[in-house]
């Protein structure tokens, strides 16, 4: 995956209207949108950087000094070593017993907190994994017990979002808005432990539902936040 150069997405467009609309009723140009089948099926990592990877890794960067000592990320350790780097101690990976990934040192299903010893981890990267697990509470609940006292998750969960077509409709379950995944936090977190951030406005979305890439869109239009049209919501939760 190539790197992207992350900056803080700031600036919020909530409120502000586009006044008389570009085009009138019925004269709308659809140009390359205007086909039922989107213009890729896999997130725009077929013509560049997946679009979301921005957002994630936007919000990994910002939060980055809480990457530290004993970490575990799902599914392999690429944004421990990008944003831990000296600050790790000890890595894992993190995978469910299924999956055949040589590179696991846990095999655990987070719907099973027993699985995973508790106290143990001074950071936990989730990044796009909630919405593939059927018992979301269960699986927070999970992270909770497995993070040492003090110790912090930084997560992330689709809000706007095609479905991987690798995966299919079967294994995505959720789409998350800010409120929900600040209230599922807070429910094993607290309403003080818990952080959450939006990410996405109306051309962000669009431009992932049709599978183009970052490399497409101009950084500064992506950093708009419009909290009516969420793509990635962050969530920083303390033990």
């Amino acid at each position: 995956m190539p790197r992207i150069t992350t900056q803080t997405p700031v600036h919020s467009v909530e409120g502000i209207g586009r006044g008389d609309p570009i085009s009138p009723p019925g004269k709308v140009d659809f140009g390359d949108f205007g086909e039922v089948a989107p213009l890729g099926r896999a997130f725009g990592s077929d013509r560049g950087t997946p679009l979301d990877r921005y957002y994630i890794e936007s919000f990994l960067a910002r939060h980055a000094s809480d990457i530290r000592g004993h970490v575990a990320e799902i599914g392999d350790d690429v944004y421990t070593r990008r944003f831990g780097a000296e600050r790790v101690a000890r890595s894992d990976i993190i995978d469910a017993p299924e999956h055949d990934n040589p590179s696991a040192t846990i095999r655990a299903d987070l719907q099973q907190e027993e699985q995973i010893a508790a106290n143990c981890f001074d950071c936990m990267i989730v990044t796009q994994t909630l919405h593939m697990v059927y018992q979301v509470r269960d699986a927070v609940k999970t992270i909770h017990r497995a993070l040492a006292p003090g110790g912090v998750v930084l997560a992330t969960v689709p809000g706007i979002t095609p479905i991987d077509a690798a995966d299919g409709p079967e294994k995505w379950f959720w789409a998350m808005t800010q409120s929900a995944a600040r209230r599922l936090f807070e429910e094993s977190f607290g309403s003080s432990g818990v952080q959450v951030e939006q990410f996405g406005n109306v051309l962000a979305a669009t431009a992932f539902l049709q599978g183009l890439a970052f490399e497409e869109i101009d950084r500064e239009r992506l950093d708009l936040v419009d909290p009516l049209y969420p793509v990635i919501t962050g969530i920083r939760a303390v033990k």
